[in-house]
């Protein structure tokens, strides 16, 4: 778990475009070459980093997406809407 944690403090320091931003330099200077297998795995490491700060903003957003539906459904259902099937 506290490889979770960290990745929770470095998403709350970083903004998912700043981390994406970040991620793609990275990527970009592995990608260019010229660097020495010490730096290439300090950047994978990075970019490793950066790949879970993203990943823990989207399913944020997923999660926020999935209840705000979920809660429209609800509404919907409570409201005595008839149901639409196409017609």
């Amino acid at each position: 778990m506290a490889a979770r944690n960290g990745t929770e403090e470095t998403a709350t320091a970083l903004g998912y475009e700043q981390a994406r931003d970040e991620l793609i330099e990275v990527v970009r200077r592995l990608e260019a070459g010229g660097t020495s297998l010490e730096e290439s795995l300090a950047l994978w490491e990075r970019g490793e980093e950066l790949a879970k700060v993203c990943r823990h903003w989207l399913e944020g957003a997923r999660a926020r997406l999935d209840a705000s539906l979920a809660a429209e459904r609800t509404e919907g259902e409570g409201g005595g809407e008839a149901a639409s099937d196409g017609e």
